[in-house]
């Protein structure tokens, strides 16, 4: 579908059409298209958000926000496919709930014809860009997009701007058994979790290990290996304990890679260790680091 070429591997820009026709002064666009304040009941959420989950805790920041300065970036709607006069969200829906929330009578919304398709594949990009998309609804959301849109892996990849092997990679989490499901979709494990338990004989057992244990990514690794859940105890001097701020930046850079990642810093000086398991991974990985 052209639609669908023309977004490939440019993302939300090139989903959207160029920025200075999209932003164009409502009654200026085809069928009303701009921007302009919509009343906030005329709006109604998505029912293709791949997002399910709003944390607490950031709503109620940007609520906080919304009412010191209003909403600043418009949300981006489309006329309703059911209900003429009222408008479905394509995209910006935590900002519609925030502004909700703070009591707004009306948001700024950039108004789009979009039909079914295109809502829905921009619906999907602009989720899975976001850093903070839990790593379960991220593999629901490409595995959607696939199977609506025909694309394949490598398809699907140029559309999200991710590569095809962090695209294969995440899917598999869809094919974990729903308790493991569950613990990842609620933040007990990673995506580096999910992986290593993704190997183990008993799922199950080992993600429940796992959260009662706090095990990192490596110990689930060793585990599911059959190896010990905590290290034994070496003979020479031990090494000191990684502080929190080691283990959150190995936990960056695991969800960025998609690979296990383990960072041994002795006082600003040491290690950077990166697993692959495949050749195909050794080869994105290469492209990552020598692209630009």
């Amino acid at each position: 579908m052209a639609e669908s070429r023309r977004g490939l591997g440019r993302g939300l820009s090139a989903l959207l059409g160029e920025a200075d026709d999209a932003a164009a002064p409502a009654g200026h666009g085809p069928s009303g298209e701009g921007v302009r304040e919509i009343p906030i009941e005329l709006i109604h959420r998505n029912p293709y958000q791949p997002r399910t989950l709003f944390a607490e805790e950031e709503l109620a920041e940007l609520e906080a926000s919304v009412r010191r300065s209003g909403v600043l970036q418009p949300i981006l709607v489309r006329p309703s496919p059911t209900t003429p006069g009222e408008f479905q969200i394509v995209a910006g829906e935590r900002r519609w709930r925030a502004a909700q929330r703070a009591g707004l009578g009306a948001v700024p919304a950039l108004v789009r014809q979009l039909d079914d398709n295109h809502a829905f594949e921009i619906a999907i990009v602009e989720n899975v860009q976001r850093s903070d998309l839990n790593p379960l609804e991220e593999a629901r959301a490409y595995s959607d997009l696939m199977a609506r849109m025909r694309y394949s892996q490598e398809e699907a990849a140029k559309v999200v701007g991710k590569s095809r092997s962090h695209v294969a990679n995440t899917l598999r989490l869809t094919t974990l058994p729903e308790g493991v499901q569950a613990h990842l979709l609620a933040g007990r494990l990673s995506a580096g979790h999910a992986r290593a338990v993704a190997t183990a004989p008993d799922p199950d057992t080992l993600a429940d290990l796992i959260v009662a244990r706090g095990l990192s990514v490596r110990e689930a690794e060793a585990l599911a290996k059959g190896g010990a859940a905590r290290p034994k105890k070496a003979s020479g001097p031990r090494k000191p304990a990684k502080d929190a701020d080691t283990h959150a930046l190995e936990a960056d850079l695991e969800e960025a890679l998609g690979l296990s990642v383990e960072v041994d810093d002795r006082g600003g000086a040491g290690e950077l260790k990166i697993r692959y398991a495949t050749l195909e991974q050794l080869d994105d990985l290469c492209r990552r680091l020598t692209r630009g």
